[in-house]
């Protein structure tokens, strides 16, 4: 093997999947060079576009991922789209190895009657939109007086909450001002979260759900009739202290009077309920049908036959994120991965594709947290590096060699003091206007502003 310079190694994401695997790699005791690709304008990935603006505490993550791209040892080669700017011929002529870490951007399926209604809205759009993704349209559709948020995770509560909280409330986050006038129009008065399963069985996180109980103006209504336990709820509950906190809060809230609720908007909590139809006239949601449900003694749930519909013009579905697909890399249609064994790519032969690994959400599906995804590293890094004898090297392995394509390509690329400007240029936004940060939401303008051209005052 040829050994005259570091092994040169692409990851594509820079989202938490990709910067954690990233320092991983560059302290595994080899001698590599690495590049970062990222298709936005910015790094972070979900961190930036996938948490809610008013969860501070979860985006001090921001913080800890920014110190490692700040040391200088690994490049960010942002704003550059794999599939169409480069494709993996292109990052084996210029890279040994080539790890993916794109995540899941988009809803997962959901096959009802009804599905695809005017009203009908996947919370991964909604979530992207709330964040200042700068690839969705500037505004959002929010009409709707009665809405309804389906699943049982943290992201059925973020949606749930942005949509119930009242807009004044977000302007000490770092929300874009399209968003703020979006959500300071919007006449809602009730949000319905309807979970499949029981109490004992929802994926809330036990901060994420207390939190609903201080969001001002916003009652929190929990209904006695869908509280039910079986033994495999019980079995949950004494094997797990965070389903025992949800469960508590839960039933604090189930044994409030309702006669002494007096907000303005409340924010509905309903177990038991199976999503079965959206109900539509001419085109528009105007009701979802749900199913009720009866626990098995397990924790599983089957239909009852009961039905009962729920006036709602607006109805998300947050039933989970799927993979996409890319370019002649191998996918799994059905569960939305990048076929892996422990991170090692797997082609149409069953045989690992050499020099090609995944990481994060692409190759576990997408669950557990953003912490979980250092283990889920190290696990690829740890065998990227028990390859690194074997890996072919790269024609064109010189750090400037991909630059030099970017550029007669005419990608117009942003690196880490690039990003430096759009952030500094933010951050003044979010002081002039007694705020932390005003994120910048056009791609155009924040590449203008990361390079320096025709930033706005």
């Amino acid at each position: 093997m040829n050994t005259s310079r570091p092994l040169r190694v692409a990851i594509v994401g820079a989202g938490p999947a990709g910067i954690y695997a990233s320092d991983i790699l560059s302290k595994a005791g080899i001698d590599v060079s690495i590049d970062l690709i990222e298709r936005l304008p910015a790094p972070f990935g979900l961190v930036r576009y996938g948490v809610a603006p008013d969860h501070p505490r979860i985006k001090m993550i921001m913080g800890a991922l920014h110190k490692v791209l700040e040391r200088g040892d690994i490049r960010l080669l942002a704003n550059v789209n794999f599939g169409t700017d480069l494709t993996l011929d292109d990052l084996r002529e210029h890279y040994d190895a080539v790890i993916f870490s794109t995540g899941s951007i988009k809803d997962a399926p959901l096959s009802i009657p009804g599905v695809e209604l005017d009203g009908s809205y996947g919370a991964a759009d909604f979530v992207s939109w709330y964040d200042g993704h700068p690839d969705v349209p500037r505004t959002w559709p929010l009409e709707a007086r009665e809405v309804a948020v389906l699943g049982a995770g943290n992201v059925a509560l973020d949606v749930a909450r942005i949509l119930a909280k009242h807009a004044e409330d977000l302007l000490v986050t770092e929300i874009p001002d399209n968003v703020f006038e979006g959500l300071k129009a919007s006449p809602v008065t009730d949000v319905h979260v309807f979970a499949r399963r029981g109490p004992a069985q929802a994926k809330f996180s036990p901060l994420e759900l207390r939190e609903l109980g201080h969001v001002p103006d916003v009652d929190i209504v929990v209904y006695p009739e869908d509280y039910e336990f079986d033994e495999g709820s019980m079995a949950a509950i004494d094997s797990s202290n965070q389903t025992k906190q949800v469960v508590k809060t839960l039933t604090d809230w189930a044994l409030v009077d309702p006669s002494t609720h007096s907000a303005s908007r409340r924010l509905h909590l309903h177990f038991l309920h199976s999503p079965a139809e959206i109900l539509g006239e001419d085109g528009k949601v105007v009701g979802l049908r749900t199913e009720r449900t009866a626990l098995q003694g397990d924790g599983t749930v089957k239909g009852t036959g009961e039905f009962h519909d729920w006036p709602v013009q607006a109805v998300y579905r947050a039933i989970g994120y799927f993979g996409t697909e890319l370019s002649d890399v191998p996918f799994d249609d059905r569960r939305g991965v990048i076929p892996n064994a422990e991170g090692r790519v797997i082609g149409a032969d069953g045989e690992h594709v050499p020099g090609v690994y995944a990481t994060g959400w692409i190759k576990r599906g997408p669950v557990g947290l953003i912490g979980h995804t250092k283990s889920d590293a190290s696990e690829t890094i740890r065998h990227l590096v028990e390859d690194v004898d074997s890996l072919p090297r790269a024609p064109k392995g010189a750090p400037e060699d991909i630059v030099a394509t970017l550029a007669e390509r005419g990608v117009d690329l942003v690196v880490w003091d690039d990003f430096l400007n759009l952030e500094a240029h933010e951050l003044a936004l979010g002081v002039a206007a007694g705020r932390e940060r005003i994120k910048v939401v056009p791609r155009e303008e924040m590449i203008a502003i990361a390079k320096g051209v025709n930033a706005r005052a």
